[in-house]
């Protein structure tokens, strides 16, 4: 199935470079796939996936191992950030 990832601020630098200039990654997945192994598979650091959302729906860190993509889906994710 297709799903894109999209990731923002310094987690971009795990994108190819194709994808760089638009932070999005549309790829093939399995049926089953969950956010938790799209993590896992593209090798983020965990300390560094802190807002996660699914088609702009917040997916806690509890629920992210099982909660399965479907065809479509639009998985964002951001590093922790500061400011002010």
């Amino acid at each position: 199935m297709r799903v894109t990832l999209k990731l923002y601020a310094s987690l971009s630098d795990f994108l190819p470079d194709e994808a760089k200039r638009t932070n999005e990654w549309p790829m093939e997945v399995a049926d089953g796939t969950t956010v938790g192994d799209l993590i896992d598979r593209h090798q983020l650091p965990k300390r560094l996936v802190h807002l996660v959302l699914v088609n702009g729906h917040y997916i806690p860190p509890a629920s992210r191992e099982a909660h399965p993509l479907v065809e479509n889906d639009v998985l964002a994710i951001w590093p922790p950030v500061a400011g002010g």
